[in-house]
């Protein structure tokens, strides 16, 4: 393990688009802070709002009140004795005027109070509007009241609430308008703001989700505001170095196990080996067949400590026919088909390790008695390996986790499928997986596909290239 710190764009996905996950709108975090300080100011406005129209409408009719009163007493003042006329010396104040003895007969009205024609006031009648409260003249809302007049009996005196009307009303429609508009402009506003101020939050996702736990962990900048968005990234930094404290010793303590595993088991491999051909035991042939598993496991577990950064690959050009013998020594009973006649340009030794752990899995899936195949196909671009099982096929809840470490559907380590991609992976190729059918449609075992480049090579490139290919086993 190095003892430099990779940079942070080192420590990056290639290829990953800064913008990897978005979260829907009614989902995110800045749309519930949002709403939520929108519906506060909704309640707030409202309650303020209620209490200022409230007190706003109290005034306007206290006042009015206030001002028909004047109106009242300045009347019966005018008329408290009889040497006055009704109709000489009003003050100059718009609204009606009647003068009613004591049983509330009509004994005089104003001139504007005259223009109502739908009422006819005669003397002596009884006066058809109410002596106190609101009412309507000629659709007009009044409000009346009286005052004692000692020589006639009661001066009542009436105003017009147009204005008062008015402005209620549009004390209530400011009051319904605000109550609509004023939440709209802030949830806009606070979405507004909140995309600026989680603006931090999101970069550091996305910088999160570009992060390849296989290579290293990076840190996340910190923000120069210490605020909450600083706290967390800082937690989640201080979290990310214990896994990779942690990683390292898991590292570490699993090739040191590997390592006291690696020598025994090659002496027992060759033991068994050798015991096995001077005895043709099958017994002792069998056992010999576990320890070469376990060193292959080993070699796997080998690779997995070390990581795919500290492998280098050793590129040789070799027939492949090369291959495929060294294939069919490890794993017997396979059956090679396609075109084995060109070369490849590998690692030959990692590539091996591949296509065994392909071809060893294959004959656990299908048994003794089941078929294995492996097809080589060679285009200018390509060497395709498809190597085909008769077992029961991949479990399709497994999907593209079967090529994780330590998931397997069969009981074993579940390293081989991993290590094969990651092998395939570095020669620049890949490793898919899945079933192949059969004439019914129906699942006749797994299969999968590892792709290497090809060898075709440019005349203008052969020399420059080959300088650097050491041929293998020609």
């Amino acid at each position: 393990m190095p003892n430099s710190q990779p940079s942070l764009a080192s420590r990056l996905t290639p290829g990953a688009g800064l913008h990897s996950a978005r979260v829907a709108w009614r989902h995110s975090l800045r749309f519930r802070l949002a709403l939520m300080y929108s519906l506060s100011a909704l309640v707030i406005t409202a309650v303020i709002g209620l209490g200022i129209t409230s007190y706003l409408l109290g005034q306007m009719n206290r006042q009015f009140d206030a001002r028909l009163s004047e109106r009242a007493d300045a009347v019966a003042e005018r008329f408290g004795s009889k040497e006055q006329d009704i109709g000489q010396g009003l003050p100059p104040i718009s609204g009606y005027t009647a003068i009613l003895d004591n049983d509330g007969r009509v004994l005089g009205v104003s001139t504007s109070l005259k223009s109502d024609t739908r009422q006819k006031f005669r003397l002596g009648d009884p006066f058809p509007y109410p002596q106190h409260g609101s009412f309507t003249v000629l659709d007009v809302p009044m409000r009346a009241t009286t005052r004692p007049a000692p020589d006639y009996g009661t001066v009542w005196v009436a105003l017009p609430e147009t204005d008062l009307v008015v402005a209620q009303t549009s004390a209530t429609r400011a009051l319904l308008l605000s109550l609509l508009v004023a939440p709209l402009l802030l949830l806009l506003l606070g979405w507004l703001v909140g995309q600026r101020m989680l603006a931090g939050l999101g970069e550091a996702a996305d910088l999160a989700d570009r992060i390849d736990p296989s290579r290293s962990l990076a840190t996340l900048p910190l923000p120069e505001r210490e605020d909450e968005v600083h706290r967390l990234l800082a937690a989640i930094n201080r979290l990310l170095v214990r896994i990779e404290a942690g990683q390292l010793r898991e590292k570490q303590l699993l090739g040191q196990i590997v390592h006291e595993l690696g020598a025994p088991l090659t002496v027992l491999k060759a033991t068994l080996s050798r015991a096995g051909e001077r005895t043709n035991d099958p017994e002792v042939q069998k056992a010999a067949l576990v320890a070469d598993e376990l060193t292959f496991t080993t070699q796997d577990l080998m690779q997995l400590a070390r990581g795919q950064l500290e492998m280098k690959l050793v590129w040789h050009y070799i027939p492949a026919v090369t291959l495929r013998d060294r294939l069919d020594r490890l794993v017997p009973g396979v059956t090679f088909s396609g075109d084995w006649s060109g070369g490849i340009l590998c690692d030959p030794d990692r590539l091996t390790q591949a296509l065994r752990n392909l071809l060893a899995n294959a004959r656990r899936h299908a048994g003794l008695d089941g078929s294995v195949s492996c097809t080589l196909a060679e285009t200018p671009e390509w060497l395709t390996f498809t190597v085909r099982d008769s077992g029961p096929g991949l479990p399709p809840e497994l999907g593209e986790r079967i090529f994780d470490p330590f998931v397997s559907g069969a009981g074993s380590s579940g390293l081989g499928l991993s290590v094969s991609r990651q092998i395939a992976v570095m020669h620049g190729g890949n490793l898919t997986g899945g079933n192949h059918l059969d004439a019914g449609g129906q699942v006749a075992g797994a299969e999968f596909v590892l792709t290497v480049p090809g060898a075709a090579l440019g005349e203008d490139e052969d020399d420059e290239v080959l300088e650097d290919v050491e041929p293998v086993g020609v």
